[in-house]
């Protein structure tokens, strides 16, 4: 079924211009399989089958399915789960739709862009839904998976704004960054707040009767429906530390909802942080860990620190690699593997590979990788004089981690380069510098570890390697 696409007025003046917005012009497609997927409510056979059409339908939706069924937070029997409907049948129905819905709201939303607000808004809904589901008394099935789905969505309006390239969420950026109130900088700009598209979202999709609870005014009606509210709160609060008067509050709230003292809770949360950021590298988004607290407190800790990697990944890239060396080498095939490598496994979200042009003065785009690259292959030149605004790019003898200066100018075409940290990695002939891998992590505000360096370090070598080796042949 195509959906047409409505034509985008200039301004929204309303929660309901926002609410038809968004569902009509921005996201009809993620609306409309929301929908469908939040009908699907028991587990009938004739249910489990149509659960599983809907994600075999999408490729990228069936092997987050599958990575996350073979996760710890979903699968503790840590059998190996290689196919949708065993998925169903081991983990169960809830479970499965629950990573359906998670996986759908993270690509729909990061594929249209990955502004700042767009990922904290992210690492606080996978922390939240991540913390609410591990705190919820064992009842059944269906009720972790439902306070889960709730921690997820209950901010929808806020990550629905920020996933669209409008002139208003422009302006509310600009003001957010001058440190004006939220609230009321969201009145001022949208004549509206992002409670209220939530809510008019939550009608207008069909997300259910326990999120429309959630994010009613007015007291929870559940045990449940609190438990989301303060854990959606929490997350936002834990971003500056375990500790503090508004935070002790909330340990007592949250403690009354699951029967248990405000210390054992604040441990509990700690530990489920750690959770948090492993599902989120399951997701596919290893960029917002740097956003999420983690297992260790962060009170005083002013840089956040880089997204957790994935060594098995990588360990299994680096024998494929090793394979495709061990024959005929094809440097395309190659160079794409190194690609998916420093994505994938080493968590930088943008990877590109430069090389020379034909004048041999400027490295231009051979392969990208990851969102937000799409305007590199045109634009993305590096002068080898080291000259113009990305010449301070250029590398070093070895692969470094590049540091910007307070005033580094930028470019027009890219918000990031040049002005966020990044690995570099040179790629060399005769002693000749021919082109480079840079990989980033555009919004991300931390250095990458030296772990990360590392990671990167041997994917290049293995792409030195393979030019040798043609050039021997």
């Amino acid at each position: 079924m195509t959906i047409e696409k409505q034509p985008t007025p200039s301004r929204m003046n309303s929660t309901q211009a926002w609410v038809t917005y968004l569902s009509k012009v921005e996201l009809p497609v993620l609306a409309n399989t929301l929908k469908r997927i939040n009908e699907l409510t028991d587990s009938r056979n004739s249910t489990v089958n149509e659960l599983a059409n809907v994600i075999l339908n999408d490729a990228q939706l069936t092997s987050q399915v599958l990575r996350l069924s073979n996760t710890v937070f979903y699968n503790q029997t840590r059998t190996q789960v290689s196919t949708v409907s065993r998925a169903i049948t081991l983990i169960g129905f809830d479970a499965v739709k629950s990573m359906a819905i998670s996986s759908l709201i993270v690509d729909a939303l990061l594929k249209r862009n990955d502004r700042p607000h767009l990922l904290r808004c992210l690492a606080r809904a996978i922390h939240a839904a991540v913390q609410a589901r591990s705190l919820m008394p064992k009842r059944n099935e269906t009720a972790l998976e439902e306070v889960f789905i709730g921690a997820l969505l209950m901010n929808i309006g806020e990550l629905a704004f920020w996933s669209c390239e409008t002139q208003q969420a422009m302006e509310l950026e600009e003001r957010l960054r001058l440190e004006e109130s939220p609230v009321e900088a969201q009145k001022a700009v949208l004549h509206s707040t992002f409670t209220e598209i939530t809510r008019g979202l939550v009608e207008a999709w069909s997300l259910g009767p326990f999120i429309r609870d959630v994010v009613s005014p007015g007291q929870a009606n559940s045990m449940a429906s609190s438990l989301v509210r303060n854990s959606v709160e929490m997350a936002r609060l834990s971003e500056q530390g375990w500790s503090g008067p508004e935070m002790d509050k909330l340990l007592e709230r949250l403690g009354k909802d699951i029967g248990e003292s405000p210390a054992v809770v604040r441990d509990r949360l700690k530990v489920n942080a750690s959770e948090a950021t492993r599902v989120a590298v399951s997701l596919g988004i290893p960029q917002v860990t740097a956003m999420m607290p983690g297992a260790e407190g962060k009170a005083g800790d002013s840089g956040a620190t880089a997204p957790e990697m994935d060594p098995e990944l990588q360990l299994e890239i680096l024998r494929e690699l090793s394979h495709c060396l061990a024959e005929k080498p094809d440097i395309n095939e190659v160079c794409q593997l190194i690609i998916e490598g420093i994505h994938r496994a080493v968590g930088m979200q943008r990877v590109a590979l430069l090389m020379s042009d034909r004048t041999g003065n400027e490295l231009v785009p051979r392969k990208l990788g990851g969102r937000g690259t799409e305007e590199w292959r045109q634009h993305f030149v590096i002068r080898k004089d080291g000259s113009g605004p990305l010449g301070s790019l250029l590398p070093h003898a070895h692969c470094s981690i590049y540091e910007p200066k307070r005033n580094s100018e930028g470019v027009p075409y890219d918000q990031w380069l040049g002005k966020v940290p990044a690995l570099i990695g040179p790629i060399k002939a005769n002693g000749r510098l021919i082109g480079l891998f840079y990989a980033d992590n555009a919004a991300g505000a931390y250095l990458p570890s030296k772990e990360q360096l590392s990671a990167f370090g041997h994917f290049i070598q293995n792409a030195q390697l393979c030019l040798s080796l043609i050039s021997t042949h």
